[in-house]
């Protein structure tokens, strides 16, 4: 049975810091697998005072999907996605889910503390950040797979990605109902607040999906990565 729509709120349970979002962490700092072993220690003492103090918190909607002559319709959430990128990802699905995923105004506080005390671990907590809202991302996937076992699913891509605009983050947050569930709302610059927050689509399907997106092209980082600088890529 599918879902028409779903709304929900999670918040991801503590543990022991995951090997795999360290080295997302140090992808963030511009290092990868070239990190020195200091380094390694010292994003793993961040990683963990962070994963002792916050969890990635999140919400998740499944909307019907109908092609239009402006993009995809989501009519559940009164939304429209244009552009060449959404609809090559989007083609073979009947279904989109809108997601959020934030760290709050805790983890605000916590980056603020250490920018007062020490700014090289401050650093590191930003990009343990990024990593940890990510792997709320990856939750939610988690729980798509295990509620709609026989669905195909697209790579998760967020506004700013390829054409899709940033202007419609506000709508997705809208749909979601974003400020009220998560406190998470968008500046009139569509930037988000708190910081180290995600929005995001995915969209559903009874066939494998073969669009990617994949590559400097589609990375939020594009502008900033030292991989690219030095003409590398991380591998994503």
């Amino acid at each position: 049975m599918r879902l028409a729509w779903e709304a929900v709120i999670r918040e991801e349970k503590g543990g022991e810091t995951c090997g795999a979002e360290c080295d997302e962490a140090l992808r963030y700092l511009g290092i990868g697998g070239q990190a020195a072993e200091s380094i390694r220690a010292s994003v793993a003492a961040v990683a963990d005072k962070l994963t002792a103090a916050i969890q990635p918190r999140y919400t998740y909607r499944v909307c019907s999907l109908q092609k239009t002559e402006a993009g995809f319709l989501l009519p559940e959430a009164e939304l429209v996605l244009p552009g060449a990128d959404a609809a090559k990802m989007l083609e073979q699905c009947d279904q989109a889910v809108l997601m959020a995923c934030t760290l709050g105004t805790q983890f605000e506080a916590l980056l603020r503390g250490e920018q007062a005390r020490d700014m090289s671990r401050a650093v590191i907590l930003a990009a343990c950040g990024s990593a940890w809202v990510e792997a709320g991302c990856d939750q939610v996937e988690q729980e798509l797979a295990h509620c709609l076992p026989n669905r195909y699913r697209t790579d998760r891509f967020s506004p700013g990605y390829g054409d899709l605009p940033l202007s419609l983050q506000p709508k997705i947050c809208a749909a979601l109902d974003t400020q009220r569930r998560l406190g998470l709302y968008v500046t009139e610059s569509y930037l988000m607040n708190p910081s180290k927050s995600v929005t995001a689509i995915i969209g559903l399907s009874d066939w494998p999906q073969m669009a990617r997106i994949r590559g400097c092209t589609y990375c939020s980082m594009r502008e900033t990565c030292k991989l690219r600088v030095g003409g590398k890529h991380c591998g994503n």
